[in-house]
């Protein structure tokens, strides 16, 4: 269930094959090339994508750096991609990619949906919330382009 006001979806048409996104959003590990937020990662124990595939990524807001694990937890090529962050604290926030083809290229859809408030946000008033909601779905904006540029680079 999402935190009130803690849910955005960003969407951007690609010029590119629905496979050729989603081996990009797929990457958790170039995910930092395009993010303002995200500044790289790992795959943790040989993993590479895969339902129940966990990531760990590093991530920078001003002088504030945290690293937090992602489990995928749907891998569809060409079509969506998932993960949930906080495992095995608990699911946290949903990441989604949801891809469709739009005849002239890729539809892409990001979502971000806080299911349950991480301690570092549970302690942050309404006001300071709402900004974070705007700061993520600015950052969504960004890593869309970000991706539309390297896939139709």
């Amino acid at each position: 269930m999402t935190v009130a006001g803690m849910y955005n979806e960003e969407t951007i048409d690609i010029a590119a094959s629905p496979d050729v996104v989603y081996g990009l959003v797929s990457d958790l590990a170039r995910m930092g090339e395009w993010s303002p937020e995200t500044t790289g990662g790992r795959w943790l124990d040989g993993g590479a994508g895969a339902v129940g595939d966990q990531f760990e990524g590093d991530n920078q807001i001003g002088d504030r750096k945290w690293s937090a694990v992602a489990e995928v937890t749907v891998a569809q090529p060409g079509t969506k991609f998932e993960f949930v962050t906080g495992p095995p604290e608990g699911r946290f926030v949903r990441w989604t990619y949801r891809l469709a083809p739009n005849g002239e290229g890729t539809t892409v859809t990001e979502v971000w949906d806080v299911e349950i408030l991480p301690g570092t946000l549970a302690k942050f008033t309404e006001d300071q919330l709402a900004g974070r909601a705007s700061a993520v779905a600015s950052s969504m904006q960004a890593t869309l382009a970000g991706v539309k540029a390297t896939a139709e680079g």
